[in-house]
């Protein structure tokens, strides 16, 4: 990924929380000499620095991606940003945005490390009140339905994490932005005000 020095993020445990925080993340490898890419949610484990997944079976992408450097592109808030709310004639539109990339390689996995991944993820997602429990569900029936589908993890070899909010602008220009922003009811741009003026409380 492009990063400018100002928009590198080098603090790994930000880049971790991008990851957690945006888990949905597109899977990008070669299949059959041709770029492919799947949209999926990706669960982190950060002690064994993995990524956890899974493809529906018919997916073809899993056939020949083991031993692939993969990279998976976890897409944080992101906004545009008009040159007009500058107040100046001599700047351009532009778009800020978070980011984080991951590179590594593909092992498929299979029982018991492939089921501990997917109780992994409905933890995350569900909400504990919910009625959908994985320790009450049938065991034959959650051994059927993972027929259907190819358990991978990713081992990281290397992780990227780029914070575009127009750090290469006076403070004066932050707050002009991020007054703009904030009254958007779009949670994105809400977002992206808000590392603004985490920004904003450094350049003080």
């Amino acid at each position: 990924m492009y990063i400018p020095k100002h928009f590198e993020i080098k603090d790994e445990e930000v880049i971790y929380d991008i990851i957690e925080e945006n888990s949905f993340a597109t899977l990008f490898s070669q299949h059959q000499g041709h770029p492919y890419a799947t949209h999926l949610p990706l669960i982190l484990d950060k002690d064994k620095r993995y990524l956890y997944g899974h493809f529906a079976k018919p997916n073809k992408q899993w056939k020949d991606i083991e031993e692939q450097e993969v990279l998976a592109v976890f897409q944080g808030p992101h906004c545009y940003i008009s040159s007009s709310w500058y107040e100046t004639d001599k700047a351009v539109p532009t778009w800020n945005y978070v980011s984080a990339h991951v590179y590594g390689k593909v092992d498929i996995i299979d029982g018991e490390e492939m089921m501990d991944s997917l109780h992994q993820m409905v933890l995350k997602y569900e909400d504990p009140n919910s009625s959908y429990q994985w320790d009450q569900l049938d065991a034959h029936f959650l051994e059927g339905q993972a027929k259907g589908i190819v358990g991978f993890k990713i081992k990281i070899d290397k992780i990227e994490g780029k914070a575009k909010l127009s750090q290469n602008h006076s403070a004066e220009r932050l707050k002009l932005v991020i007054s703009q922003i904030e009254q958007s009811t779009s949670e994105d741009e809400r977002e992206i005000a808000s590392h603004m003026q985490t920004i904003l409380r450094k350049k003080a």
